[in-house]
Protein backbone atom coordinates (compact mmCIF):
# COMPACT_ATOMS: atom_id res chain seq x y z
CA UNK A 1 0.00 0.00 0.00
CA UNK A 2 1.21 3.55 -0.91
CA UNK A 3 1.43 6.33 1.47
CA UNK A 4 0.89 10.04 0.11
CA UNK A 5 -0.30 13.39 0.99
CA UNK A 6 -3.33 14.72 -0.48
CA UNK A 7 -3.89 18.86 -1.17
CA UNK A 8 -7.19 20.02 -1.95
CA UNK A 9 -5.39 21.86 -4.37
CA UNK A 10 -4.66 18.86 -6.10
CA UNK A 11 -8.27 18.21 -7.00
CA UNK A 12 -9.67 21.41 -7.05
CA UNK A 13 -10.90 22.04 -10.71
CA UNK A 14 -10.42 26.51 -10.58
CA UNK A 15 -6.48 25.61 -10.14
CA UNK A 16 -4.09 25.52 -13.54
CA UNK A 17 -1.96 22.18 -12.75
CA UNK A 18 0.92 25.15 -12.10
CA UNK A 19 -0.48 25.21 -9.27
CA UNK A 20 -0.57 22.20 -8.01
CA UNK A 21 -3.56 20.45 -9.62
CA UNK A 22 -2.93 16.92 -10.36
CA UNK A 23 -5.67 15.74 -12.53
CA UNK A 24 -7.80 16.50 -15.33
CA UNK A 25 -10.31 19.59 -15.36
CA UNK A 26 -12.83 17.71 -16.25
CA UNK A 27 -12.71 14.74 -13.73
CA UNK A 28 -11.25 17.52 -10.72
CA UNK A 29 -13.87 19.51 -8.64
CA UNK A 30 -14.85 22.72 -7.27
CA UNK A 31 -13.20 23.92 -3.81
CA UNK A 32 -12.98 20.76 -2.27
CA UNK A 33 -12.99 20.52 1.28
CA UNK A 34 -10.26 18.40 3.28
CA UNK A 35 -13.16 17.07 5.53
CA UNK A 36 -15.04 16.01 1.90
CA UNK A 37 -11.30 14.65 1.02
CA UNK A 38 -11.14 12.74 3.75
CA UNK A 39 -14.99 11.59 3.82
CA UNK A 40 -14.46 10.44 0.37
CA UNK A 41 -11.15 8.27 0.94
CA UNK A 42 -12.68 6.57 3.72
CA UNK A 43 -15.68 5.23 1.68
CA UNK A 44 -13.56 3.82 -0.65
CA UNK A 45 -11.73 1.87 1.67
CA UNK A 46 -8.97 4.27 1.99
CA UNK A 47 -7.18 4.83 5.64
CA UNK A 48 -6.24 8.30 6.73
CA UNK A 49 -3.26 7.89 8.84
CA UNK A 50 -2.75 12.03 9.60
CA UNK A 51 -5.24 15.21 9.12
CA UNK A 52 -4.34 18.54 9.03
CA UNK A 53 -6.92 21.32 8.88
CA UNK A 54 -4.55 24.41 9.66
CA UNK A 55 -1.46 23.55 6.83
CA UNK A 56 -1.25 24.86 3.30
CA UNK A 57 0.14 23.92 0.26
CA UNK A 58 3.12 26.19 -0.51
CA UNK A 59 2.34 26.08 -3.66
CA UNK A 60 -0.25 28.25 -3.35
CA UNK A 61 1.48 31.20 -1.44
CA UNK A 62 1.20 33.61 -4.78
CA UNK A 63 -2.61 33.06 -5.19
CA UNK A 64 -5.51 34.61 -4.01
CA UNK A 65 -6.70 34.25 -1.01
CA UNK A 66 -10.18 32.71 -2.55
CA UNK A 67 -8.29 29.60 -4.14
CA UNK A 68 -6.06 29.18 -0.95
CA UNK A 69 -7.47 25.98 0.63
CA UNK A 70 -6.19 24.86 3.91
CA UNK A 71 -5.92 21.44 4.82
CA UNK A 72 -3.65 18.50 4.33
CA UNK A 73 -4.57 14.62 4.68
CA UNK A 74 -1.88 11.48 5.07
CA UNK A 75 -3.41 8.55 2.86
CA UNK A 76 -2.76 5.00 2.98
CA UNK A 77 -4.10 3.68 -0.73
CA UNK A 78 -3.75 0.41 -2.82
CA UNK A 79 -3.63 2.81 -5.51
CA UNK A 80 -1.38 4.70 -6.70
CA UNK A 81 -1.45 8.60 -5.78
CA UNK A 82 -2.77 9.82 -9.40
CA UNK A 83 -6.02 7.04 -9.61
CA UNK A 84 -6.61 7.66 -5.82
CA UNK A 85 -6.97 11.27 -6.34
CA UNK A 86 -9.70 10.68 -9.29
CA UNK A 87 -11.38 7.83 -7.24
CA UNK A 88 -11.54 11.00 -4.50
CA UNK A 89 -12.95 13.15 -6.64
CA UNK A 90 -15.60 10.83 -8.34
CA UNK A 91 -17.18 10.25 -4.86
CA UNK A 92 -16.94 14.18 -3.79
CA UNK A 93 -19.13 14.61 -7.08
CA UNK A 94 -21.43 11.45 -6.10
CA UNK A 95 -21.71 12.80 -2.17
CA UNK A 96 -22.23 16.48 -3.15
CA UNK A 97 -24.95 15.27 -5.86
CA UNK A 98 -26.58 12.91 -3.06
CA UNK A 99 -26.69 15.80 -0.65
CA UNK A 100 -28.03 17.77 -3.22
CA UNK A 101 -31.14 16.04 -3.91
CA UNK A 102 -31.26 15.40 -0.07
CA UNK A 103 -32.01 18.79 0.57
CA UNK A 104 -34.10 19.77 -2.54
CA UNK A 105 -36.60 17.10 -1.32
CA UNK A 106 -36.63 18.40 2.18
CA UNK A 107 -38.36 21.30 1.01
CA UNK A 108 -41.43 22.30 1.29
CA UNK A 109 -43.92 24.86 0.52
CA UNK A 110 -45.63 27.34 2.40
CA UNK A 111 -49.24 26.46 3.42
CA UNK A 112 -50.98 29.76 3.93
CA UNK A 113 -53.82 29.86 6.50
CA UNK A 114 -57.51 29.95 4.27
CA UNK A 115 -59.57 33.06 5.35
Amino acid sequence: MGKFIVWPSEIDARLPRKYGRSIRKDIAVEKPSIQEIVEAAESLGMKVIELRDDAMNPRLSGLDEEYRLKGMARIESPHGKTKSLKMISQKIREIRKTRTKHSKSGKHKSKRKKR
